[in-house]
């Protein structure tokens, strides 16, 4: 697997979705690349401060302005 690969599923590693011969092969791709392992602990740190964060609901009158916004922009011109 290279680095590449590895961080192509890492979601599915931490999610726990990978088959088990993908799994053996990205952990041993982490034995072997430091630099891997350093992005891992990262990629974590990151996902675990983003679960933990306040998340807000936006009110309904902006979301109907947001939505009239994108509206205007995409529909095709003739």
């Amino acid at each position: 697997m290279s680095c590449r690969e590895l961080i192509a599923v890492l979601d599915d590693y931490l999610e726990g979705a990978l088959t088990p011969e993908s799994h053996e092969e990205l952990e041993a791709h982490l034995r072997a690349c430091p630099p891997c392992c350093a992005y891992l602990a990262t990629y974590r740190k990151t996902r675990s401060i983003a679960a933990a964060a306040h998340r807000l609901d936006m009110p309904e009158e902006m979301k109907e302005r947001l939505r009239q916004f994108v509206a205007k922009r995409t529909t095709p011109r003739r």
